[in-house]
């Protein structure tokens, strides 16, 4: 019963029109597409955590030949947001923000022009290293956040492309 309801509903979903992004896999038009995008270098911490994290995506599908840049600009803040009495801080908060652009490097033509963005809340304790070793966290996953953000509105554009 359950294997009828499954076939059935698969029957219906490609009848609306319904198409996985990642048809094909690897050699899907959307794994090529990701796999042929350079990622130029972004300045500071974050924009070396974002690039990393751009790069192992992108190339999840391997490699090919660069056929798009992606130009990333970032944004770190760090803000304090609870003051005790004693103008000491008690929370913070870490917003990462990207400006990006797609660009197809035959034509120069911008394909995307986007951004991307993540905030995180932070704690902050009594031992100094506590609390830095919480902003670096919360900036590591915040550039994972943001990457991903980036290369699923990048895959949405490379799949209108295809």
């Amino acid at each position: 019963m359950r294997a009828l309801l499954a076939s059935l509903s698969a029957l219906l979903l490609t009848a609306c029109g319904l198409s996985p992004m990642y048809a094909g896999g690897g050699d899907g038009a959307v794994a090529r597409g990701l796999a042929a995008v350079d990622v130029a270098p972004i300045e500071g911490q974050a924009g070396w955590l974002v690039r990393n994290a751009l790069n192992d995506r992108l190339g999840a599908a391997g490699a090919a030949s660069p056929q798009y840049r992606l130009d990333v600009r970032l944004d770190d803040q760090l803000e304090g947001l609870a003051i005790l009495r004693d103008d000491t801080v008690s929370r913070e908060r870490r917003t990462l923000r990207a400006r990006y652009q797609l660009i197809d490097l035959a034509t120069g033509e911008i394909v995307l022009d986007a951004t991307a963005g993540s905030d995180a809340g932070i704690d902050v304790v009594s031992s100094e290293y506590a609390t830095i070793a919480a902003e670096q966290t919360a900036l590591e996953n915040l550039a994972e956040d943001v990457a991903q953000r980036i290369v699923t509105r990048v895959a949405l554009t490379l799949r209108g492309e295809s």
